[in-house]
């Protein structure tokens, strides 16, 4: 997928798509070969718990740190790293950057081989799965240690950090869908501001198609398009899945509201008929339609292309104001928590990149702290038109398996029902059915 869910803009945009298209043979055939069943708890493993803060003290170490910001987030992240090695004498950051499927597919086993990172950052819905696996390790100590709480952060980006009562994640930031919009088609229609409801967006296609922009608005049969359907179901009140990880539960009328408005958009002309992955996007960088829903990571790549652009939130289709989100967290591998030294090194850097979010700005991102969004890194930035717009971002619940699920089923749906081949009932019926028999499979494979 796009989200960079870890990259910003659309040179790669397989591997932002990529890591939320891997199906069941994908990550989950990996992790079932990593052993566990009952969960992380507390392992045991020297350096995990304990740490305390302050400078590291013991000997000189290189720390292998995995992610996969390649994208236009990628130069971002490689100033930060080299910020921190010419601040640390003991301590050398040895970056690997990974195009996010293959991050995915490649880490439980090469944790489990000796052969993995000891430090990384991955998207918040992966933490739980990985969590599960024991492939990554409590850091409750290291949020105790910074004085990190719930208060600290962005809504509900914090809690889905926690799975079976342990925290496995330190957020760095938030990045969510936006409303992408062409200035001189928007002039040229005679349109002053950017719709905020149905009515207004409805009124805003009306007016560019008479402008001679005949299809303004492309809705995606695929990426990114199961998560404008899943910004329309909150929006309309629903939620895609039970917290508990039991059921699937978008296949309710919010769901079919949602995906029948993006439908209609089809059907109106204001979108061709079949427009594939990431289609929409490039069509809006090149100026051929005047609107695009897509992620906040584009923003680097359009400042690049020289499009007169602007950018706010999703209009209000529903009842209520909300945009599907994710969030990139740090990470301490099972791998590192078994040598002091090494956890507590990768935690005296997880720590000071955390201090160090608002300086992530220029990755296009929302930094998750509270305080970052106060520095002028953040509110200099294309994204700070979100500010107000952040309590209204929804996440995906920390369920593990949940994000090899929805390729297979919710995905599935989105794309037959945009491309009109099954109803929008019909394709949510049976996708809701078919993830809950998963969603039940995993509990038991999850041990959840």
């Amino acid at each position: 997928m796009n989200p960079t869910l870890g990259h910003q803009s659309l040179p790669s945009p397989m591997s932002r798509r990529g890591f939320l298209t891997l199906g069941a043979v994908g990550t989950l055939g990996l992790l079932a070969g990593c052993g566990g069943g009952k969960g992380v708890g507390d392992t045991g493993a020297q350096g995990v718990g304990g740490f305390t803060g302050g400078a590291y003290k013991g000997p000189d170490l290189d720390l292998a740190y995995w992610n996969g910001f390649t994208g236009g987030d990628g130069p971002a992240m490689t100033a930060l790293v080299k910020k921190f090695n010419a601040s640390e004498d003991k301590i050398t950051i040895k970056p690997n950057t990974i195009e996010w499927a293959d991050f995915y597919q490649r880490l439980p086993a090469a944790t489990k081989a000796g052969k993995g990172p000891d430090v990384g950052a991955m998207h918040l819905d992966q933490l739980a799965s990985n969590a599960a696996r024991k492939v990554i390790v409590p850091l409750d100590d290291l949020a105790d240690s910074l004085g990190l709480a719930e208060s600290d952060f962005t809504g509900a980006v914090w809690g889905p950090g926690i799975y079976q009562g342990k925290r496995y994640g330190i957020p760095l930031d938030v990045h969510c869908l936006a409303m992408y919009y062409n200035q001189d088609h928007f002039d040229k229609a005679g349109i002053t501001e950017a719709p905020t409801d149905a009515a207004s967006f409805d009124a805003a296609c009306q007016k560019l198609q008479k402008a001679g922009f005949e299809t303004p608005f492309w809705v995606p049969n695929k990426w990114p398009a199961h998560l404008m359907f899943l910004s329309l179901l909150w929006q309309n009140g629903g939620a895609p899945y039970a917290e508990d990880g039991s059921a699937a539960t978008y296949d309710d009328e919010a769901g079919v509201k949602g995906l029948t408005w993006m439908v209609d958009q089809i059907k109106k002309g204001y979108s061709p008929t079949n427009v594939d992955a990431d289609a929409q996007y490039l069509a809006f960088k090149n100026g051929k339609t005047s609107i695009t829903w897509d992620g906040i990571w584009q923003i680097n790549d359009l400042d690049a292309s020289g499009l007169n652009w602007a950018m706010a939130p999703l209009p209000t289709i529903g009842d209520q104001p909300a945009s599907w989100a994710n969030s990139h967290h740090f990470f301490l591998t099972e791998l590192a928590a078994k040598d002091t030294n090494r956890a507590n090194a990768s935690k005296s850097f997880i720590g000071w990149m955390s201090k160090q979010s608002a300086a992530w700005s220029k990755a296009g991102m929302i930094p998750a702290r509270n305080s970052a969004r106060e520095e002028a890194a953040f509110t200099d930035s294309k994204q700070y038109v979100l500010k107000d717009y952040l309590e209204n971002l929804h996440f995906l619940p920390p369920v593990p398996g949940l994000g090899d699920v929805q390729p297979q089923t919710l995905e599935v749906a989105v794309n037959e029902a945009v491309l009109q081949k099954t109803s929008v009932d019909a394709a949510l019926s049976k996708s809701a059915a078919n993830a809950t028999k998963l969603m039940e499979a995993n509990l038991k494979k999850f041990g959840a």
